[in-house]
């Protein structure tokens, strides 16, 4: 019995020290992380002058139920929801160390793999916010006549589950991605493609109610029935909707619920990935 108590608590220790080990490497080059943090805002501008020139030129006030400045306060809060679900790197950086075999310390020391990656990734993403707090500030103080009113409380902790859930949905994804690399021996045009599809229906370049008009061939079905199936959405649409409204009351609670079940179901088959694939791996000889 004694020897059983004290591993849960060894292993919770064991990823905090990841964790500040991770923070540490994240600090390091802090100089080109805050660089690369504030080109991220450059394209903000051609966004609102894109948007502004759209609604010029059409007579009408609003697109699928969004106004020009409905648009552009959806386009900043995308890159508050995309800042938490990306993963730059993660997939390509995960079958590189399949092909090269530099994965095979994870193999012989006691450290889960799966659980190290979610702990750089959080090292990333707290580093990454700490920078990227006072651009996002000014950014939205000066952007505030997009936005309506602020929500209710309810709502705003509505829209921090969404951000962390996408966060976690965003990393199983891709980390499950990357494990492809122990089956196939070259995988980045998989995850180009990958890349480019979640791009396109995740909500990240316009609304996804925007594509309620187009039609599938499917009798009462559009793109957009097609695309609240998968689950990009949740990785950039779907928190900024709950910022301004777009779902309310139980369709919050439903959505919230499904984003839920995508993370357990990634999370599963990133675990499943790993166990086959090391055992694979293992197999051919390491």
């Amino acid at each position: 019995m004694s020897d059983v108590g004290p591993r849960p608590l060894a292993g919770l220790r064991a990823w905090w020290t990841m964790l500040a080990i991770c923070l540490e490497e994240r600090l390091a080059y802090r100089g080109d992380f805050i660089l690369g943090t504030a080109m991220r805002f450059l394209p903000i501008v051609t966004q609102v002058f894109l948007w502004t020139a759209v609604f010029s030129a059409s007579s009408r006030p609003d697109i699928a139920g969004y106004s020009r400045n409905d648009i552009v306060a959806y386009y900043l809060l995308t890159m508050v929801s995309r800042a938490f679900s990306s993963m730059p790197g993660l997939a390509g950086g995960i079958a590189r160390s399949v092909r090269d075999g530099s994965i095979k310390k994870y193999l012989v020391q006691p450290v889960d793999y799966v659980g190290f990656l979610l702990a750089a990734r959080i090292a990333h993403k707290v580093v990454y916010y700490f920078v990227a707090a006072l651009p996002f500030a000014v950014i939205f103080f000066l952007c505030r006549g997009f936005f309506p009113p602020a929500p209710d409380g309810v709502t705003i902790l509505a829209f921090l589950l969404s951000l962390v859930l996408s966060f976690l949905l965003g990393f199983f994804m891709e980390a499950t991605l990357g494990m492809l690399g122990f089956w196939f021996l070259e995988v980045s045009s998989v995850i180009f493609a990958y890349m480019l599809v979640q791009y396109l229906l995740s909500g990240h370049m316009f609304p996804i109610d925007m594509l309620a008009g187009v039609p599938t061939g499917i009798p009462g079905t559009s793109l957009a029935d097609i695309v609240r199936w998968l689950p990009f959405e949740y990785t950039a649409y779907f928190p900024s909707a709950v910022w301004l409204g777009k779902v309310r009351g139980w369709a919050l609670v439903r959505d919230l619920a499904i984003e839920s079940g995508w993370v357990v179901v990634m999370a599963l088959a990133c675990r499943v990935a790993w166990r086959r694939g090391t055992r694979r791996y293992s197999a051919f000889g390491g």
